[in-house]
């Protein structure tokens, strides 16, 4: 049986940025990927016309510089994202469709208002450190707080409340009422901007050859290193002294690892990288590892979220003078373009259910139909269609990293730590999820790895 210096649970961007480090280290590494391509929740495909649409993570911002070297390593190419599309942002809510700002049911004051409690949050999460939130001297109670409940104590009008929910659901990520305000502000301290979310900062770049080509130009330099259709169903770490003793107990330092298979076949390995999303990881047997590291991964949770991609002709909305992005309160959270006539939409974590209880012949219709309330009836006629159920896709179980009141202490301050020979990371082990979430963890646990030898 072959022994590999490290074996890589998943290929994902995490995953291959890991094995991509410490195959350029010298280490002997097999990357594990459940299935049958690489790539984790970053797909595309490509249209008869050439074009790239992006099914699933596509946009970057200027502070995540772990994801931009990667780019400029691989020779990839950076542009502008949605932010530089021309026209005013629409809004859909049961009232009915408006198109720009301010939103519509704002009346007299609210515009103040919202200018004030943005300063004050901002303010706030400056007081925050997002590697160390914990050590913040309120960090108990900032997590025991909704963003919602910190908004109405700090005196938002319900319009304002209303203008952080739409936002929030925008982003799939979780309702304010359901989001922790120490977990918001930690969010915002690891990329400051002057505003809540600011999408420039956030989402302003995009690979133009597709974010899928990240993982597939990884793929291509790791060769036979990756192993796709290799689900993992076990993991027992051992340390050389436990080895040597036949305890499963881990402690610091290289052993022999043993990885099983749903198939029944076992590796082994000196060290084991997890950069399994945090749900399937659950499904996956870990021992030798302590309690409490596995108890706060545990604790992790995901937003329940799903993608869609729609392809048209031409970008019919800028006729309308619209720019393709929009804020819903419909089954849709938010929609965006990504391309020339490409659209994107999110389907939130409470609305996720609703498309779930949609008949599967009818689902990708009616969604379109939501899509056709904000831009019209060409938005009914798309080239192609894509949807991608990230909630209950068994390999992902989730989209971004979802903080729900009180899950910040809970997690606590081992998130994103390693127990050597056991090693995590993926986008939900950052702050907040996202590609330079996955980048950023993966890069980083290949250099712990290499040090611990």
């Amino acid at each position: 049986m072959h022994h590999y210096d490290v074996i890589v649970l998943g290929a994902g961007l995490a995953g291959l940025s890991a094995a991509r480090d410490l195959a350029a280290g010298g280490a002997d590494v097999l990357v594990l990927e459940a299935r049958d391509r690489v790539g984790g929740r970053v797909e595309q495909a490509v249209l008869e016309d050439g074009r790239i649409l992006q099914l699933g993570g596509e946009v970057v911002g200027r502070a995540h510089t772990a994801y931009l070297g990667l780019v400029a390593e691989l020779g990839l190419t950076l542009i502008p994202s949605y932010v530089a599309e021309p026209g005013v942002i629409v809004r859909a809510t049961p009232e009915g469709v408006s198109a720009g700002d301010p939103p519509h049911w704002f009346g007299p004051g609210d515009e103040d208002c919202q200018r004030r409690v943005t300063k004050e949050f901002v303010d706030l999460a400056q007081t925050v450190d997002p590697d160390d939130p914990w050590s913040h001297p309120d960090a108990a109670a900032l997590d025991a707080t909704s963003v919602g409940q910190w908004l109405r104590s700090v005196g938002a009008t319900p319009q304002v409340v209303r203008l952080w929910e739409i936002g929030q659901l925008s982003l799939a990520s979780g309702s304010v009422e359901r989001t922790s305000l120490l977990g918001a502000l930690r969010k915002n301290a690891a990329v400051p901007s002057a505003g809540h979310y600011d999408y420039e900062d956030w989402e302003g770049l995009r690979v133009a050859e597709g974010s899928a080509t990240v993982a597939l130009a990884m793929t291509v330099e790791l060769g036979h290193r990756v192993r796709t259709g290799a689900a993992v169903a076990a993991v027992d770490v051992r340390s050389a002294s436990a080895s040597a003793s036949g305890s499963g107990s881990a402690s610091s330092g290289p052993g022999r690892c043993m990885v099983r298979l749903v198939s029944g076949e076992t590796l082994t390995a000196d060290a084991v990288v997890s950069a399994l999303p945090v749900g399937p990881l659950r499904s996956v047997a870990v021992t030798g590892v302590s309690d409490e590291r596995l108890t706060s991964l545990h604790a992790q949770r995901q937003a329940c979220a799903a993608k869609l991609a729609l392809a048209y002709d031409r970008p019919f909305w800028r006729t309308q003078g619209m720019n393709g992005l929009s804020e819903c309160e419909d089954v849709l959270g938010s929609t965006w373009p990504q391309g020339f006539g490409l659209l994107s939409a999110l389907i939130p974590p409470e609305r996720y259910g609703v498309v779930l209880g949609m008949p599967p012949q009818a689902r990708m219709r009616e969604l379109i139909s939501d899509v056709a309330r904000l831009f019209g009836a060409e938005a009914e006629r798309p080239i192609t269609a894509y949807l991608r159920m990230w909630g209950t896709d068994p390999w992902t179980q989730g989209y971004v990293t979802q903080w729900a009141p009180g899950d910040v202490m809970r997690v606590g301050p081992l998130h994103g730590t390693h127990e050597p020979p056991f090693y995590v990371c993926g986008s939900d082990q950052w702050v907040a999820g996202y590609m330079e979430g996955a980048v950023r963890t993966g890069r980083a646990t290949a250099g712990e790895v290499l040090r611990h030898g």
